[in-house]
């Protein structure tokens, strides 16, 4: 017997519904997951609702369609007409100039729940421009794609503060992007006029498909909510020279390089609760390796509650590294870890998690004071 779906409607469906008093001149922060129940688009239903100006995308960009971590110039919309900004360039200037001008700014973007994952620093550096400028802040809140009940992983020490990951906030952090602005607002002293427009039906244990939302992948790599779970621990696979899924119909849920013994990787490993690790093979499209087959290793969730993907990363890290003398780690794993401790000699794995979810636990502990729901 199937669970019936929660019935939701995201912070953008609430002011579809019951509107929202928007001042003055109004720019909107979305990419192709602002969208309503029925996947129509926010920009749609707020250019009937305030006086919409202009449009700026994050990393993707506007429709989503921008690989990562590649720029993205300013251009015309050519549904809308309305001038589009990029907020993910080397050169933003004219973006915030454009931003300053306006009187509200709108942000309505699905988050997957991960530090490294870049939206989250697009909308605190443009709350922080706001605030700068006396201008209001608007968030049309959606869901933890892998739900508001679990935290996980490294604490971020400031010293490896980047744009994947810019406040000391856990790997796994367990909030709503809504709630993540109004913590990060007081914690980190933003001081934006900021307003939180809250969901309808959501609970913090619920994953994105217990609702009844159709799942438009966030980035062009995170294509299920599966993928979004395994994110949180195969994603610092990104600094090392194997790859990590990417140009295949599975990024992060494989792992794989040419020289990888995954039999060998997997018995290191052992059992797993609530994932089962698979010897595959695959050959990227593009990305690292592409073209050339790779043995790899694909990570099959079976009971996401009893899942810690963070944990699961980094013990195949560990086990890789005592196997393969050709692995090679990047000094910006650093970043992506939010500490360099695995570069320290005598690095013991399970020690590392065990600390660091500690942290992580007492820092959901104070976290709790933004939530929502």
């Amino acid at each position: 017997m199937k669970t019936a779906k929660q019935k939701l409607f995201c912070g953008a469906d609430v002011v579809s519904r019951d509107g929202f008093d928007f001042e003055g001149r109004c720019g909107l922060i979305t990419n192709h997951t602002g969208v309503l129940r029925d996947l129509s688009s926010t920009v749609d239903m707020l250019r009937e609702k305030c006086g919409l100006v202009a449009l700026f995308g994050p990393e993707h960009g506007v429709r989503g369609d921008i690989q990562a971590g590649e720029g993205v110039t300013s251009y015309t919309d050519k549904k809308t007409g309305l001038p589009v900004y990029s907020l993910f360039d080397e050169d933003t200037t004219e973006s915030e100039k454009a931003l300053a001008s306006l009187d509200t700014v709108v942000f309505d973007i699905q988050d997957v729940g991960a530090r490294f994952y870049t939206y989250a620093y697009t909308m605190t550096d443009a709350m922080k421009l706001c605030a700068e400028n006396g201008i209001k802040f608007v968030v049309l809140d959606r869901p933890n794609p892998i739900g508001g009940v679990k935290t996980e992983g490294t604490v971020l020490d400031r010293r490896f503060s980047s744009f994947v990951g810019r406040f000391p906030t856990p790997t796994r952090c367990g909030l709503t992007i809504g709630e993540f602005a109004l913590m990060m607002n007081e914690t980190e002293s933003i001081g934006c006029d900021l307003t939180v427009i809250p969901m309808e039906g959501w609970k913090r244990e619920m994953y994105f498909d217990d609702t009844d939302l159709c799942f438009v992948q966030p980035s062009p790599n995170i294509p299920t909510v599966d993928t979004a779970f395994v994110y949180i621990g195969t994603c610092i696979f990104e600094d090392t020279n194997l790859s990590e899924g990417r140009g295949t119909t599975k990024p992060f849920e494989m792992i794989g390089a040419p020289w990888l013994d995954s039999k060998a990787v997997i018995e290191a490993v052992g059992m797993q609760h609530g994932v089962i690790l698979r010897e595959c093979s695959f050959t990227p499209t593009f990305s690292d390796y592409k073209d050339c087959f790779c043995r790899g290793i694909q990570l099959h969730i079976t009971d996401r509650d009893a899942f810690t993907p963070f944990a699961m990363g980094i013990r195949l890290l560990d086990a890789i590294r005592r196997i393969h003398t050709e692995l090679e780690i990047e000094p910006d794993i650093a970043k992506l870890l939010g500490t360099d401790e695995i570069f320290g000699s005598g690095f013991d794995a399970e020690e590392f998690i065990e600390r660091e979810n500690k942290k992580s636990a007492e820092w959901q502990a104070l976290s709790k004071k933004w939530y929502l729901y």
